[in-house]
């Protein structure tokens, strides 16, 4: 295993009040990547990559002397998922096309983040252009198993401790399934409650902007400073939690990953949570025909012009994906957005009509499979990321063979701060529960 701690909201504290020296931190960071990542593959090579660090921190340390006027992300190191743009870096997006091709100014949430005192670690591994065409990224759990994608990298990076903080996106599964086989936390924001200018995207309609690490309260820390018209809030209750019932379990999730489930919920029941079982969503397969449409329709006009100049450069599944997205007709790609709508009122009214705050599932149908060749299946976050709803994996535990679980909570559109909220709460009661184990 490499794995390292570290938790965002700790080592942020820590940095602003001067119990950690930024310099020092660096070069351990830097001596971290240097030892562990020419196994684990995280992030994209950059040779000269402490030198900059080092001088960025000194300009850091220079612009804000005093801890009382530091800013909130105050030297954090932040690994961003190499289909954003950002300044000093090259938007390869784990293609064989000339990255000239499709650069583009530096993205708003990574200005954001320099804005919030943040320093840039560096690019995390992708697959190719955000589908399942998969990058060298090993699982630092056990390198012979996928670490998930597309935020492959970004995962691997906070799970392995090289960064406390890394960027992802997701488009069907790619926050929430990588964060569950990595162990971590991930979070998808509402959609376009982080604004996505500078994204290279891959459907537009579908494509959320969301962010790895170790601990919530760190991701709350983070989402403060990425997402529009953050608000502190106090909900002061537990929330009722409902489980889905039906096809989109049943049809899914493996035995062992429903034995877990079932013995996850058992824990919130001891906790004092009360769970609801809903019959919902046993249209999956058309749900996830629908969304199948959107994507691969967006991404043939996403790349339209650089398919038809450059299709040999395309890895398969890639190429594959946009042919399929060249025969959807414009009536269809419409009639797909609109089942976004669609199911997000729906999985909204029975929330309200059943007093439910949190959906609650498995974060993917099992533990991470063996080998690279394959990034795992992200149906368990597909119907949420089509209807726009903010998600979180909080680790849950471990399958027979070690590696760890996921759940995945989902709260209403733009309730992203509840979600959090309830997120730390729930992500202790499993915590207590392992260490207790141990």
């Amino acid at each position: 295993m490499y794995l390292h701690p570290a938790p965002l909201f700790a080592t942020v504290n820590d940095l602003i009040k001067g119990k950690i020296d930024l310099q020092e931190y660096v070069n351990e960071q830097c001596d971290c990547i240097a030892k562990y990542d020419g196994e684990i593959n995280a992030l994209l090579p950059e040779p000269e990559r402490r030198e900059r660090l080092l001088g960025e921190a000194e300009i850091l340390q220079k612009t804000y002397p005093y801890p009382e006027k530091r800013p909130p992300l105050y030297g954090a190191l932040v690994g961003v998922k190499d289909i954003f743009h950002v300044e000093g870096f090259i938007t390869r997006a784990n293609s064989s096309i000339d990255p000239q091709e499709f650069a583009g100014p530096e993205a708003d949430c990574i200005s954001f983040l320099r804005q919030a005192g943040a320093l840039i670690l560096g690019k995390t591994v992708t697959t190719e252009f955000a589908y399942y065409e998969p990058g060298p990224t090993k699982n630092p759990h056990n390198p012979e198993h996928t670490p998930g994608g597309s935020s492959s990298g970004s995962a691997a990076a906070v799970a392995a401790g090289f960064s406390p903080l890394t960027l992802g996106t997701q488009t069907v599964g790619s926050i929430n399934r990588p964060a569950a086989y990595c162990g971590v936390i991930g979070f998808k924001a509402s959609y376009k409650r982080i604004p996505t200018e500078g994204l290279l995207h891959f459907s537009r309609s579908a494509d959320h902007i969301g962010f790895f690490a170790q601990d919530v309260k760190g991701v709350a820390l983070a989402a403060a400073s990425l997402c529009y018209n953050w608000q502190e809030i106090s909900a002061g209750y537990q929330p009722v939690l409902g489980v889905p019932k039906g096809k989109y379990m049943e049809q899914q999730v493996s035995p062992e990953g429903m034995k877990a489930f079932k013995q996850q919920l058992m824990k919130l029941q001891e906790s004092g949570y009360v769970i609801k079982e809903v019959s919902i969503l046993d249209d999956i397969e058309e749900i996830t025909r629908w969304h199948r449409k959107l994507i691969s329709a967006e991404i043939a006009r996403e790349h339209s012009d650089l398919f038809r100049r450059f299709a040999d450069l395309y890895r398969p599944r890639t190429a594959a994906l946009i042919k399929e997205g060249q025969g959807v007709p414009e009536e269809e790609l419409i009639i797909a957005r609109g089942k976004q709508k669609e199911l997000r009122e729906k999985l909204e009214t029975v929330l309200r009509d059943k007093g439910i705050g949190l959906w609650v599932t498995p974060s993917a149908a099992g533990p991470a499979p063996q080998g690279l060749q394959s990034t795992g299946d992200p149906g368990m976050n597909l119907p949420w990321t089509h209807a726009g709803l903010p998600t979180v994996t909080i680790p849950s535990g471990r399958a027979e063979n070690g590696l760890p679980l996921g759940l995945q909570l989902a709260a209403p559109f733009m309730g992203d701060e509840l979600l959090l909220q309830w997120a730390e709460e729930i992500a202790e009661v499993f915590i207590k529960y392992q260490a207790f184990m141990v």
